[in-house]
């Protein structure tokens, strides 16, 4: 994936990270694909708590490690969230993550993405978050222009 570095954000807190997360998700219009990378513990399912809120959705958000796949309803779009953190081969899940991609009327989540790499596309959002504390994090958005209106606004 070709990117650049659009924004760096530092978070203090597992709430304020959750609000970086529904600041996104207000700006999301369907057909967005992002990819959260980070350690273990890392803030990626409170991101995407913050996501879920952003844009609309009451559903109780939770980490897919175990299940592979959430789906989050809102009322015009559906937030798929894929973790492939315990998988070694994707199998079939590739498929349904490759299907999901292309719904414009969804947003689509992708954690531990090494071994989907091949599927997801290029115009997709890219988001690391490392941890510089307990419940510090420093945020680190790349992607290409054309996604830039995801960000606007962002502190």
């Amino acid at each position: 994936m070709s990117t650049e570095v659009i924004l760096k954000i530092n978070s203090t807190s597992s709430n304020k990270t959750e609000l970086l997360g529904e600041h996104v998700g207000k700006n999301l219009k369907g057909g967005e694909v992002i990819e959260l990378v980070s350690d273990l513990g890392g803030g990626k399912t409170t991101f995407v708590r913050g996501l879920a809120k952003g844009l609309g959705s009451t559903d109780t958000v939770s980490s897919p490690s175990f299940t592979i796949q959430q789906q989050y309803r809102t009322q015009d779009l559906t937030l798929h969230h894929f973790d492939f953190y315990r998988l070694h081969e994707p199998g079939v899940l590739v498929h349904e993550l490759a299907e999901e991609i292309h719904k414009e009327d969804a947003v689509t989540v992708v954690e531990w993405a090494d071994i989907v790499q091949g599927v997801l596309p290029e115009n997709r959002l890219k988001i690391e978050l490392k941890a510089v504390g307990e419940t510090k994090r420093q945020l680190v958005f790349r992607g290409p222009d054309s996604l830039k209106y995801l960000l606007e606004g962002l502190k």
